[in-house]
């Protein structure tokens, strides 16, 4: 157990205490620190570099035609209510010399959802890593997510979901090739 760790579990142990909670009773004695190790993990995209997570798995390629990666598992939390929301990711990109090894895709969607923040700052930095590291002509990203802060609590809206795009390069100049997108991840 790190000394990270143990200040978090201090933390979670106050605020149950606070909340009303017996943290001494036998179901919550070691939940402080199992909540501390699950919030660490659940945001150990501030531990992870762009690099680290590519690993200079970028491959010269003679294509120049559309790459897309959908259906990307998504887990992240809310900044303003440390509540999850919960979705799935479609990438796409075109090429101009290189692609990114396919699993490097799904790794930088898990880097930035495993940080704190608003759905739609998470698909723009999807967005600008993906363009950044394959120096695409264009990079497109749509994230379809259920958010647990307006289905638990607030609205309690159960069947909502937010969807989020940015449109970078070629996908923001032409229509022709965002519509090609959009309509291929739609099936």
């Amino acid at each position: 157990m790190t000394d990270t760790t143990a200040k978090i579990a201090a933390h979670y142990t106050e605020i149950l205490g606070l909340l009303g909670e017996n943290v001494q009773r036998e179901g919550l004695r070691d939940t402080p620190m199992r909540a501390a190790k699950a919030m660490q993990f659940l945001t150990r995209g501030y531990s992870q570099s762009l690099d680290e997570i590519v690993n200079n798995a970028i491959f010269e390629s003679e294509s120049d035609e559309m790459v897309i990666v959908q259906d990307i598992e998504l887990y992240s939390m809310c900044e303003h209510h440390l509540l999850p929301f919960i979705g799935k990711v479609h990438v796409a990109y075109l090429p101009s010399g290189k692609v990114l090894g396919l699993s490097k895709i799904a790794r930088i969607t898990d880097m930035f959802a495993r940080r704190m923040q608003i759905q739609e700052t998470m698909t723009k930095q999807i967005a600008e890593a993906v363009m950044q590291v394959t120096n695409a002509k264009g990079v497109a990203v749509v994230v379809e997510a259920k958010h647990l802060c307006m289905m638990m609590r607030g609205v309690e809206k159960q069947n909502s979901v937010m969807t989020t795009s940015v449109m970078l390069g070629y996908f923001r100049k032409s229509q022709a090739t965002r519509n090609e997108f959009l309509k291929l991840i739609r099936r």
